[in-house]
């Protein structure tokens, strides 16, 4: 019995910690292969990533920009033709997203 719980316990140890942003890559700035930056369209459903927006610990810094948007964490607001597509959620977004005037990118 006494062995049984030491491989439950060690079990638990090593699991992997769940986060929110499981197919964030930080390193390419992409979510599961989408690149983080582009042109983005806002949907109500079926969209491509779901986005959190919070003010401390974000995991991706979004500029909105009109133009430009070559780098990680600009976006260019569109309603056609876009990138990806994103959906606001209250809560368990794949992303965590906090809107910033300068510096976008991940944290």
């Amino acid at each position: 019995m006494k062995c049984v719980k030491h491989v439950i316990l060690a079990a638990l140890i090593a699991a992997p910690v769940i986060s929110y942003a499981d197919g964030l890559d930080k390193s390419h700035c992409t979510y599961n292969g989408i690149p983080l930056r582009g042109k983005v369209q806002f949907v109500t459903a079926f969209a491509d990533i779901k986005v959190q927006e919070v003010n401390a610990f974000a995991d991706l810094n979004v500029q909105k920009v009109n133009a430009f948007a070559d780098s990680c964490g600009k976006w260019e607001i569109v309603t056609a033709f876009p990138d990806f597509t994103v959906q606001l959620v209250s809560a368990f977004g794949d992303l965590k997203v906090s809107w910033v005037s300068a510096f976008p990118g991940v944290r």
